[in-house]
């Protein structure tokens, strides 16, 4: 469903009296979801008797041009979990000097934005899977600056606020609780030329204490050749923080490789391998493959995924996740 160029005056209007003279734009977008999923395995937590789902967003979005030329937009989405999970951002675009962007729950950019660029058809191969670990940033509201150097994307981010769940999958609230949450980080994504091929690349750092952080960086590559795309990527991170969850000193390398295949325009296919290993004495290597199909037709889309994992957490332990699931946009 989308409502366009409607008067955000009259409709602010409407609502309460405010200052006219405002010419902007709001546009509603919206998505429903079913769909069907099992969990199994040792680290099963999520199976539930309903294994059959609905979800729901409508996002509204407005934007307004500003007298030095300049583009301000805001964001707002509300999902289907309760008013407490809306999210909103608010960017500025400012032409030739960038981007500039604030969400109030995720930033989505910097690192965390290069977390796996290996081509998929539809999920991850880590989702489904339950008490995974691996090597990347962790996420939270804050600042993003994005702009375009000599062929280059580049993203910059900060956070003072990660999340429940960040670093390498463990909790990190002690460290928020005390203010010590800090995030920054830097991510580069570069075509050369009309090669098909295109470099990642990035480093960030998370302070976990006065005296200790988690240091990240990674570096992946996709090519792209007709119908197939294939990506690899190494993602690392040093650990020095030593809390109840964090070991001490753990270091985690994410190995990840994916391979989509577009059958036709409306119909692709796509395998991917996560392996994450531990410095921790005696761990396994935790191994998560998948594959995932993804159909659309105008509107509506039809995907699958089936997804193991073993070694779970680099010990002994095994998850496997399987979802089918139909969305349509309106």
């Amino acid at each position: 469903m989308n409502i366009k160029k409607i008067g955000l005056t009259a409709l602010a209007g409407s609502l309460i009296a405010v200052t006219t003279g405002y010419a902007g734009e709001l546009s509603i977008s919206g998505s429903a979801i079913i769909a069907y999923k099992t969990f199994d395995g040792t680290n099963d937590t999520k199976d539930a008797p309903t294994k059959i789902a609905m979800d729901q967003e409508l996002t509204a979005a407005g934007s307004a041009e500003l007298d030095n030329g300049m583009t301000i937009s805001l964001s707002h989405a509300l999902t289907s979990t309760g008013s407490g999970s809306a999210t909103s951002s608010l960017t500025l675009d400012m032409g030739d000097m960038g981007v500039l962007k604030y969400s109030d729950a995720s930033i989505g950019g910097g690192l965390n934005a290069l977390d796996d660029i290996t081509p998929t058809a539809w999920e991850e191969v880590t989702d489904g899977t339950v008490g995974e670990v691996q090597a990347g940033m962790g996420n939270g509201a804050g600042f993003t600056y994005s702009n375009t150097f000599a062929g280059a994307a580049v993203s910059i981010g900060y956070t003072e606020n990660f999340t429940a769940t960040g670093t390498d999958g463990t909790n990190v609230t002690a460290a928020t609780a005390n203010g010590l949450g800090t995030s920054s980080s830097i991510g580069i994504t570069y075509p050369v030329g009309d090669t098909g091929l295109t470099i990642y690349g990035g480093m960030g750092t998370e302070g976990q204490s006065d005296t200790t952080q988690i240091d990240h960086d990674t570096l992946g590559v996709k090519y792209a050749m007709g119908a197939f795309t294939v990506g690899y990527q190494v993602n690392n991170e040093d650990n020095s923080a030593a809390d109840n969850t964090v070991a001490a000193d753990e270091d985690l390398e994410t190995t990840i490789l994916g391979i989509s295949f577009l059958v036709n325009d409306d119909l692709s296919i796509s395998y991917g391998r996560h392996e994450t290993s531990s410095t921790t004495t005696s761990a396994l290597d935790q191994e998560i493959d998948g594959v995932s199909i993804a159909y659309s037709m105008g509107s509506m889309t039809l995907s699958v995924y089936q997804h193991e994992a073993e070694n779970i957490s680099n010990v002994t332990g095994t998850s496997e996740g399987t979802e089918l699931n139909l969305a349509f946009a309106f």
